[in-house]
């Protein structure tokens, strides 16, 4: 009669201890069913589910192990499970996988226990919890590098709702970013990522630095953040915005181009997607003239945009062609996608503004970076308290892997 039978060996990280068990094994008449071992802070766990044919194996198989094991001093427990125990185990490798993300400047042990009773209410089971970041040293109590802790989650919420009520709650409460994403194939093959620009990949809306020097910074300001709120049509209030500038000396766009910085973390993020093989992309509802810029600085590959139209070196209040809003922003991304050869699910879309939930909506990682409250609700991740670079720990990297890419944490210009 045969008997499913779970090994557990745990103790001091020592070489030639894996093997000892696995040769153990290799001697008898057993089925590998589940093999595991982790190594945290040089204690190992090996955890081994195998099926023996003969119930009087197990006897011989705990001696030799033990004999085995006994000059290296590890604790060794064997586990006989009933015969239902299987198709249980089988079940629950089926059920849907998530990833729940924390990330914040510093995390505590108050902002993980806060996550997994969350969890725990979504009716959701932790599988494993991954730490993301790099090690801090330990004397540094503060770091300007993002942390980040992944749990793997199985089950399905009992509300999408209710799971988005609730992770804008516990963000706001414990300043974390916490985000919530199926665990599937495309999560691990995305292949483009596109941008907004203005207060996204920059720290400005440079529709609003045009109008300070055309003396009508205070109106289009105004008028910027109720379009921004999705409390203005977007081509109506770029309409009015932009006939305020008619007469503007096109000459401070250069100025204007300098003295722009970028969002944290914004350099890092295209660096690390650069030389991780990814496509790149601006989509924005500002200026074709500072798209240009940025695509200079990081080696973004292609930039959409308004155009301004200028005559005899003056601002005439107008964009030459199509005003890019919401709808034309997922428009052109569906055009990248088609010129690509790519699916949806493949791309990842970070914006901030109303304008751009379009494209957010249809990206199969839609990122509301730092946005207003009615973007952060609609939008299917948000991150509000850390850096651009945030997006990689939502795309599985670990800093240890950015890391040997040789891209900085700090240089933002």
């Amino acid at each position: 009669m045969s008997k499913l039978l779970l090994i557990n060996v745990s103790g001091k990280n020592q070489l030639g201890m894996t093997n000892t068990v696995v040769d153990a094994l290799s001697k008898l008449d057993v089925k590998l069913i589940d093999i595991s071992q982790s190594v945290i802070h040089g204690r190992v766990t090996i955890v081994i589910l195998i099926l023996m044919s003969r119930l009087n194996d197990s006897d011989s198989l705990r001696s030799q192990i033990l004999t085995d094991l006994d000059y290296l001093d590890l604790q060794l427990g064997f586990t006989v499970l009933p015969d239902e125990y299987y198709q249980t185990w089988l079940d629950q490798q089926r059920e849907p996988k998530s990833l729940v993300t924390l990330m914040a400047s510093e995390l505590t042990m108050a902002d993980l226990a806060a996550v997994n009773v969350m969890v725990v209410k979504q009716g959701l089971n932790i599988d494993n919890i991954r730490y993301l970041s790099e090690p801090l040293a330990a004397e540094e109590s503060q770091s300007q590098k993002p942390r980040g802790i992944e749990l793997s989650v199985l089950g399905k919420p009992e509300s999408n709702e209710a799971l988005k009520r609730a992770l804008l709650e516990l963000a706001e409460s414990h300043k974390i970013d916490v985000t919530y994403q199926e665990d599937n194939i495309y999560r691990r093959n995305r292949r483009l990522v596109v941008f907004d620009m203005d207060s996204t990949l920059i720290d400005a809306e440079v529709i609003d630095e045009l109008a300070i020097e055309a003396g009508v910074g205070d109106q289009v300001a105004a008028i910027t953040e109720a379009a921004m709120r999705g409390e203005v049509d977007f081509k109506q209030s770029f309409t009015q915005r932009l006939a305020l500038l008619k007469g503007l000396d096109a000459a401070v766009l250069e100025t204007i181009a300098k003295r722009l910085r970028l969002n944290n973390g914004a350099k890092r993020l295209v660096q690390s997607l650069k030389k991780l093989g990814f496509k790149t992309a601006i989509i924005s509802g500002g200026f074709g003239f500072f798209g240009r810029h940025l695509q200079t600085i990081l080696g973004i590959d292609e930039v959409y945009a308004n155009e301004l139209d200028i005559v005899s070196g003056k601002v005439t209040g107008n964009v030459v062609g199509e005003i890019i809003d919401g709808q034309r922003k997922a428009e052109i991304l569906r055009e990248i996608v088609h010129q690509q050869g790519l699916c949806l699910e493949q791309v990842v879309a970070v914006g901030d503004g109303a304008n751009d939930l379009p494209m957010l909506a249809i990206a199969g990682l839609g990122v509301a970076y730092h946005a207003k409250p009615l973007v952060r609700a609609s939008a299917k991740q948000a991150l509000s308290n850390i850096g651009l670079d945030g997006v990689l720990y939502l795309l599985g990297y670990t800093d240890r892997e950015i890391n040997q890419l040789d891209v900085s944490f700090y240089s933002q210009k």
